[in-house]
Order: C-alpha cells, then structure tokens, then sequence
C-alpha cells in the first residue's frame, strides 16, 4: 500500500469515529444498550430519611445496596423537619419511592390517605413481631377498624419505661436482675433508696416532653389501646381514661429529691455520673447516657402500673416506620430496596447502632441493657406510646410539665379534654 492510500483514507477514518460517536450517543439519549450507555438504564430511587442520628448509617446501607444492584442508585434525601417536608412533596404529587418516617400519629393521618404501599398482604409481615405489627396498623387514623391496616413495616422499634443504674441498687440492697413487677413495689423501691440516701429519680422537667414518657409507660397497662378510639367518637373523656395515669406520675415525680427543673441534657449528665437510681425515659435516651459515662452499668425496665403483674404491658413504639409511595414509578427496584433494608444482618447493625430493638419474631436487642424487656416482646405484650394518638398541636408536654409541678390532676384533664374537642371540631 502506497503513502498516498494511507493519506486519502484518514479523512474516512475520522468520519467513520464520528459516525459512531454520534450513534452512541444518540443511543445514550433514548435509552438503547450498547456503545458504553449502561447508565442509561439506570433507576434512581428517591429515598426520603427523617432520622438525623442514623443519616450516615443508612448512607452506609444505600451504598451497599447499588454495590449489590447496579442498575439502582439511591438518593438519600435527609430532611430535619420531616413532617412539613413530607406534606409538601405530597401536595406538590412528589411522593418519595421508598420511606422513613417516625410510627405516630402524623404517619397514621398519612396512611389515611392512601398514599403508602399497602404491606398487609406481604409475605414479609409473617416474619415480623405481631405486636409490631399490630401498633403500626392502630396508627391509622380511621374509626373504621376493617381499614386498620399495614402501610409501612416497622423498621425499628424502641420503648418507653426506666433506665436504672445497676450499681446504685445494689448499693441500696435491691435486685438490679428483678425489677419491681407491680406498681406497690416500685414504689415501695424508690422509698428505699430515698432511705438509703440515694436520690431515687431523676427528673428533666425543664424540657416539658420529657414528662410525656413516664405518661405512656404507665397508660400502657391502665388504658387499652381501643379506647384513643372511643375518644375520637366521643364514647369516653381525657378523665375516664387519664386521672389513674396522671396520679401515678405525679406520685412518681415526688421521689425526685434533686433538682426537677433540668434540660433533658443535663438530666442524662446527672445520671451517667451515677446521681440518681432510675431516670424515667425510654431506652432511645441510652447512647445519650453512655456517650457520656460508657462504664456505666445500667438496665431498661417496664414501669408498673398496677399491682396485678399478669396485667403489665410494655410501652414500645414504631420508632421507624419503612414504607414506599403506593404510585411509585418503580415498584420492583423500591421493594428490592425494602427487603435489603429488612434483612436481618441490616436491621441487627441499625439496632446495635441505635439501642434499637428489630421488628422480627426473632427480636434482636441492640444492647444488654434492653434483655430486661424481652419477654414482653417474645409475648406480643406491647403496646404503642399513648401521645402517638394525640395531635401534635395539642401542647400535652406543656399541661403534663405544670400538672407534675402543681400537682393539679382536674387543670391537666380538663385542658386536654377542651383542646382534643376544639381539634376534633376543626376534623368534622
């Protein structure tokens, strides 16, 4: 071949790269495979996160998940004031694909409305704790018990009673292995450590929401589930179901012998230091605790209520709720993502991170702490916060902070009763 061929065809040479390079990229434009365009088939699921103590592990967990599955991307959108972002994207039709959201009353009033995914028939649920199950299917708000059903899968859950300090009732003579099971002997517990010269609780009323869980510990034994139900329909009142309750906390806070009127952070800090026998907070305020005195040997029990044992319920909440939109474009890729996060291996890793406790018939405890309160969960013995089915515009931490102060039961229900009633008015 002479000089002068290799010299007329480099001008096609050049035309026929061109050629290619413009088909490939056309192909790339309309989604055909080939000619290096694999990321045109890619789905991207928008994931919308509300946790800001688990935005990284979850990250982790997304990234894990397109390592597995190279055809799906996740974006994790982590929102600080989940509520309001989430109402505006369904206002605006942007329904996220796949779904984090506390389990309260602001997911059950979504549920309503038909915007999530219907699990109930899922496969997936004969492997979940069935009390789990059931709190996250009262959530819904409707009086109509036959549409009480799944709209995300309990993700993580958490629960409400004391933490303790082992060591302290030790020092005070009493069983840190056999809390008190009725309502009398926790009492008659806290007396002998008031005796013994150790403050028996520590109170954290400066920040007004900490009152409401010692509130759903006790209203997990004394109030039935059903009967948030019959206050919606007007059958029973704030002073049928909470007086007893609202008693008993306020009774409760008198063996607080220290300062009552402490930050939630502060209060945490006095008890890592080992300044109180029992704080009355849920297992969510355990990392709080051990960040700050990790040697500290504690316990989590469930708070009596009565003085029948058989009667006792552990409060524990949906602490996550994991749902996707129930119009996503991409449901196959969105439930694969699901059941990647509810593996067993995921959700054990969430719960170590988190003091958490797993959602499967196998509960998995994210801390020894928490072996307390197994046998409620292997016995479905559980039942959800009670301030899940109030409103948030209802200030119940306000009127719980001043009853617990004043000791004034009647001011405490007949402020609740007036603004459910002007609540209840706005919804008819």
């Amino acid at each position: 071949m002479t000089a002068d061929s290799h010299i007329g065809r480099r001008p096609i040479t050049r035309m026929l790269r061109r050629a290619v390079t413009a088909i490939c990229a056309a192909a790339i434009g309309i989604g055909i495979a080939g000619c290096g365009a694999s990321s045109a088939q890619v789905v991207t699921l928008d994931f919308f996160q509300f946790k800001a103590e688990a935005a990284d592990q979850f990250k982790q967990m997304a990234q894990e998940f397109e390592a597995q599955n190279p055809g799906i991307r996740i974006n994790v959108n982590n929102s600080a004031n989940a509520q309001t972002d989430l109402r505006t994207r369904f206002v605006k039709n942007r329904v996220p694909d796949v779904i984090t959201f506390n389990g309260d009353i602001n997911f059950g009033m979504f549920a309503a409305s038909g915007v999530f995914h219907d699990f109930t028939d899922d496969p997936i649920v004969d492997e979940l704790n069935p009390g789990m199950v059931q709190i996250a299917k009262n959530l819904v708000q409707t009086t109509d018990t036959s549409k009480k059903r799944l709209y995300g899968l309990p993700f993580a859950g958490n629960a409400s009673g004391y933490i303790y300090n082992k060591a302290l009732w030790r020092q005070a003579g009493v069983d840190p292995d056999n809390p008190p099971q009725t309502w009398s002997e926790f009492i008659a517990m806290l007396q002998k450590f008031r005796d013994a010269g150790i403050n028996p609780v520590q109170a954290t009323l400066a920040d007004a929401w900490t009152t409401q869980a010692p509130l759903s510990s006790l209203a997990g034994t004394l109030v039935p589930e059903s009967e948030y139900t019959k206050l919606k329909t007007g059958e029973t009142n704030f002073e049928t179901i909470w007086t007893d309750t609202i008693e008993k906390e306020i009774e409760l806070y008198t063996y607080a012998d220290n300062e009552k009127g402490v930050t939630y952070q502060q209060g945490t800090q006095n008890f890592a230091k080992g300044e109180a026998a029992i704080i009355p907070l849920g297992t969510y305020a355990i990392p709080q605790i051990t960040l700050i005195n990790p040697d500290i040997e504690i316990g989590f029990a469930q708070m009596p209520a009565t003085d029948d044992a058989s009667e006792q319920m552990l409060t524990a909440g949906d602490d996550v709720m994991l749902t996707m939109g129930a119009n996503t474009k991409h449901p196959e890729e969105a439930m694969k993502f699901i059941k990647f996060l509810m593996q067993k291996e995921q959700l054990d890793a969430y719960a170590d991170a988190q003091y958490a406790i797993t959602p499967l018939k196998d509960t998995y405890f994210g801390g020894e702490a928490l072996e307390g309160v197994r046998p409620f969960f292997e016995e479905s013995r559980v039942v959800d916060f009670c301030d899940h089915y109030i409103p948030a515009s209802i200030n119940i931490g306000g009127y719980l902070q001043s009853a617990v102060t004043s000791g004034n039961v009647q001011q405490f229900i007949n402020s609740m009763q007036s603004e459910w009633d002007k609540v209840q008015a706005r919804t008819f």
